[in-house]
């Protein structure tokens, strides 16, 4: 018996070694902050913190952090760390939901496409910085227009404000508005008119595929080194952008607006809502990189530890650039008169717009547009490609000798696809498929998830196998969420993301019917993948149809990657049973 496990162990660890794992505990921490923290935690957390009650806001989201988001996390470490695979294979657990590990390689097909195409308009802005004055602080250049409205002076601010009674062709713009949109996106009159190739933002979308390529080309070697840098910049540029915020005239009324607490806005739905999608999508379960990422830790490593430690981090990013978006909102209301609920705006038009007409205010304001552009960049380019690559690869492990080709194919098939998104009518695209691909079919796939471990393979089972795992023990706290509350808090995700859904609208254009169907279809086309394999599985599969949805729910080769430790976890098996 000894010598059998000694000799399966060695092939496993070969195995293991090709697959390859990260070097230290410090790569997995900061590769998963990398992963966890995005421009959504400068763009999207303090917009709707403001617009949700202020400092009241951060009740439900704290509470849905510890009953939601926390859990969740430790369920797919502890998912890819036990099973040392990706987010297809990992599905051994309950064979006939692997459909939902295939829909998580199509989110990120889709997603990554045009999310590349996003994180180029930080380095086109970096390279126009790069001058002594900032192309966006006046209407005197070649792209502006005669609706071109520098904020200087109130009768400017007072039309400004007037802008809502007027058409969407009339309204007046500021210089930073006008630079994004005309001589950066280049844009079209709407998404029918899609236009030609826009060659600087090409050109900056095929480096920001260099970058990603050579971050990601040695898998998991050459990744755990990049995080060092990566996940750590971005922090270090909020610091000093945070410290020349506050010291600004007027930030503190951007701050004072940005957590005042309305605690009157804690009996709306749609706050208690907007909290939980926001923890849902900060923390990023169901889009196989905390799977992949677990996959390469060592066996006995901590997990619970890290799922405290790592959620936790990523919300105080949140609330941190919420102070650094609102210190500077409040300068630029200063400056200008404007008021800061008029300049707070979420998404793209925040980071793109409204925070670069602030900056261009600032003394030194070159350096300052400099730092932020950079930190945009920086927090978008931990990139999951390698989660598809990896899961492919765990499905089909004889083409790991190839994996430096198969990832700079995965690349360049993925470049093929943005390229629709850096034309004239891109950045139409972009929205469309942000605003449906990936929200409501990323929430199903965790309820499968979690149902798949909770419910079918049983949570009592999955306790013993992470106690087991990390040599302590899994407190009744986990398994109520993992069984009770979790699964009722996705799925109240889920409905209100449905109920509260929105037609898709940019820069006050609404998208015709046919382009609506297309976003759909592209929430849909993942989605389908999970009742799709379940036809397939059933289908050949021999017996009655009780007996085939027997067997394909009973786990099938799952247990620990290491052959040793699969020994001993089959003997503690066989001791509990």
């Amino acid at each position: 018996m000894a010598s059998s496990i000694r000799r399966s162990s060695s092939a496993m660890t070969e195995v293991k070694a090709s697959r390859g794992h990260w070097a230290s505990k410090t790569e997995f921490i900061l590769s998963c902050i990398g992963y966890a923290i995005g421009l959504g935690n400068v763009w999207r957390f303090p917009y709707l913190c403001y617009r949700n009650g202020g400092g009241a806001f951060l009740v439900p989201y704290l509470l849905m952090l510890v009953l939601c988001g926390i859990p969740l996390f430790f369920l797919e470490t502890c998912l890819g760390q036990f099973s040392g695979t990706g987010c297809i294979t990992v599905f051994k657990i309950v064979p006939l939901l692997k459909g939902a590990g295939i829909a998580i390689v199509v989110i990120n097909f889709i997603c990554t496409g045009y999310y590349n195409a996003i994180i180029s308009y930080p380095l086109l802005f970096l390279w126009r910085s790069l001058q002594a004055h900032l192309p966006w602080e006046t209407c005197d250049n070649a792209w502006n227009t005669d609706r071109c409205l520098e904020l200087r002076g109130e009768h400017h601010v007072e039309l400004f404000l007037n802008n809502s009674g007027l058409s969407v062709a009339d309204r007046y713009r500021t210089p930073a508005d006008e630079f994004f949109h005309n001589e950066i996106l280049h844009i079209s009159e709407g998404i029918d008119h899609m236009g030609g190739i826009v060659w600087p933002l090409l050109l900056c979308d095929i480096l920001a595929w260099i970058v990603i390529f050579c971050c990601i080309a040695k898998g998991v070697q050459s990744v755990g080194k990049v995080v060092y840098f990566t996940a750590t910049f971005p922090f270090v540029i909020l610091a000093v952008l945070l410290v020349r915020g506050v010291t600004l005239p007027g930030a503190m009324e951007g701050i004072k607006f940005y957590i005042m607490p309305q605690w009157s806005q804690l009996l709306n739905l749609r706050v208690w809502a907007d909290a939980a999608i926001q923890i849902f999508f900060s923390l990023g379960p169901g889009w196989g990189g905390i799977v992949n990422m677990a996959s390469y830790n060592h066996f006995k490593n901590n997990t619970k530890l890290d799922s405290i430690i790592i959620p936790i981090v990523n919300c105080g990013t949140s609330i941190l650039a919420g102070f650094v978006v609102f210190s500077v909102l409040g300068y630029f209301s200063h400056q200008t008169g404007l008021p800061v609920a008029t300049a707070a705006t979420g998404g793209p038009g925040l980071a793109f717009i409204t925070y670069p007409e602030a900056i261009s205010m600032l003394p030194l304001s070159p350096l300052w547009a400099c730092l932020f552009f950079s930190m945009l960049f920086f927090l978008g380019v931990d990139s999951m490609i390698e989660a598809i690559v990896s899961s492919v690869l765990d499905v089909f492990p004889v083409l790991r000798t190839m994996k430096l080709l198969i990832t700079a194919g995965t690349c360049f098939l993925l470049f093929l696809l943005s390229l629709a998104c850096v034309t004239r009518g891109g950045m139409y695209l972009v929205q469309l498929l942000d605003w449906y691909s990936a929200s409501i079919s990323v929430i199903l796939v965790c309820i499968v998830e979690v149902i798949a471990v909770a419910w079918i393979y049983g949570c009592d089972r999955f306790v013993r196998d992470v106690e087991f795992m990390i040599d302590r023990k899994v407190e009744q706290f986990w398994i109520l969420s993992w069984k009770f509350i979790t699964p009722i808090v996705l799925t109240f995700i889920f409905i209100t993301t449905i109920t509260y859904n929105t037609e898709v609208s940019y820069n006050g254009l609404s998208y015709p019917r046919w382009a609506i169907g297309v976003g759909w279809a592209s929430c849909l086309v993942s989605m389908l993948c999970i009742p799709a394999f379940v036809i397939y599985k059933l289908m050949i599969t021999k017996g009655t149809l009780m007996k085939r949805l027997k067997s394909q729910l009973k786990p099938l080769d799952w247990g620990p990657a290491d052959a040793y430790q699969r020994a001993l976890w089959s003997d503690n098996v066989e001791c509990v049973q």
